[in-house]
């Protein structure tokens, strides 16, 4: 890896304040220097929610704070936060100045609680981590802080059926928003509760105070979010079920559902299983059905579609389009490229997740930050066919050098618009096949 990371396509641990931006009335505190926000704001684009990104309440750390402390100027900004915003949930976030100062911001925090007002403090200095697992800090933070207050109303693991999931990062993934009310829909099809804690179609910090409820947990994600899972079987005691990829398209879809019915057997929910069956199978003919409807596109176009894909992306993404494509849509994965950071403890499981794709060749996968690098490596390949390109914005020039087509799915995206948009599930895969053949389709006169 190099020692100046070119084309980053996450941010510093700050970032993660997307997370308390993504829950509905919640409130992102920085405490910080002003350019933490504008940077946010800068690499999320249309991501205020609430109050996010350059809106954030900041105590704008200056050389003043730096040599006399900055506890009561966030004291001030925290209590006039209160007087101007009608907020659920207020979540200061320390940045690399106030980190380096050593503020106490956790007794400042006390004094807010006394007074009955929901406050969590999280250390996300930029030195410490990036914001995917700065994620996973915010949520145990408002779990330790603000759900643990609420305890004694709402019993460990209280309610059979229903779940706890932890799968996209809000904004980081540009089709959270689609994916997490995709799968509320598909777990409800099964007959169970869902709490997916962000995002418009939760129940905001009300569903928060009931996460103890949950009979068990379900994580979507490669390595994010992990932490969080293994810290609620500690607390409540709620095991949990890993899928570790994005399921996008009938295959996995199918195969993360029933990996979710079998859990919830040994679990002891209690939903008609039956019922949950049937709803599988209806949901997965309606896919085929569109697959069907396809079969006449594709052979006439079949000389003049694309026959294989490089990925640029988080490992979730990496190996979920890889196993779609090659199954369902007939692009080969070629050299794909994590560019997440991913811990090295997670690398050798998600590179032979990868390798599990196909019996029949090879998918060579490079973990590398540095985008730059990895699109250097693309140029230096060469494969016959026509190819296709699935990264953020900043591989769109790569795509017209080497003659691809290109897919905006990650980010930096200033070239796509998502709103509700979901690539995970049927609908998702659905989703996919439309994307890819809409750019192919734009290229012919």
């Amino acid at each position: 890896m190099s020692s100046v990371i070119e084309q980053e396509r996450y941010t510093c641990a700050i970032g993660a304040l997307q997370s308390v931006v993504a829950i509905p009335r919640a409130v992102p505190i920085l405490h910080s220097g002003p350019g933490c926000g504008d940077m946010i704001a800068g690499f999320f684009e249309r991501s205020t929610g609430y109050a996010g990104g350059s809106t954030s309440p900041c105590t704008n750390f200056s050389e003043r704070e730096v040599v006399f402390g900055g506890i009561d100027r966030l004291r001030e900004i925290i209590s006039n936060t209160y007087k101007v915003l009608d907020t659920d949930l207020q979540v200061v976030l320390t940045g690399c100045t106030s980190g380096i100062v050593g503020d106490d911001v956790d007794a400042l925090a006390e004094e807010f609680r006394a007074e009955g007002k929901p406050l969590v403090t999280v250390e996300t200095p930029g030195f410490k981590c990036n914001n995917f697992e700065a994620h996973s800090q915010i949520v145990n933070a408002i779990i330790d802080q603000y759900v643990a207050q609420y305890a004694e109303e709402n019993e460990s693991r209280s309610e059979p059926n229903t779940v706890n999931v932890f799968a996209s990062l809000p904004y980081q993934d540009p089709f959270w928003k689609g994916n997490l009310g995709e799968y509320k829909r598909l777990l409800e099809g099964l007959g169970f509760t869902a709490h997916i804690l962000f995002g418009p179609l939760s129940g905001g910090t009300g569903e928060w105070r009931r996460i103890p409820r949950a009979n068990f947990n379900i994580l979507v994600s490669p390595w994010y979010g992990k932490h969080v899972a293994d810290h609620l079987k500690d607390k409540y005691g709620q095991p949990y079920t890993w899928f570790p990829y994005i399921p996008i398209g009938a295959n996995a879809t199918e195969e993360f559902l029933r990996q979710v019915v079998d859990f919830a057997r040994e679990a002891g929910a209690t939903i008609d299983y039956e019922r949950a069956e049937a709803f599988i199978e209806r949901e997965s003919a309606a896919y085929y059905e569109e697959i069907d409807n396809l079969a006449t596109f594709l052979l006439e176009f079949r000389y003049g579609l694309p026959n294989h894909v490089h990925i640029l992306h988080d490992a979730g993404y990496v190996v979920g389009l890889s196993k779609f494509l090659l199954h369902e849509v007939g692009i080969v994965p070629k050299e794909q490229f994590v560019t997440d950071n991913t811990p090295e403890k997670f690398k050798e499981r998600i590179a032979a997740e990868l390798q599990s794709v196909s019996g029949k060749r090879e998918i060579p996968v490079t973990f590398e930050p540095d985008a730059g690098l990895c699109q250097d490596a693309i140029l230096r390949l060469e494969h016959s066919g026509r190819g296709l390109i699935i990264g953020s914005g900043w591989d769109k020039e790569l795509a017209v050098e080497k003659g691809y087509d290109f897919l905006s799915a990650a980010l930096p995206s200033p070239y796509r618009l998502v709103l509700t948009t979901n690539y995970a599930g049927f609908s998702g895969g659905l989703r996919v096949i439309e994307d890819i053949y809409h750019q192919v389709l734009t290229t012919y006169r």
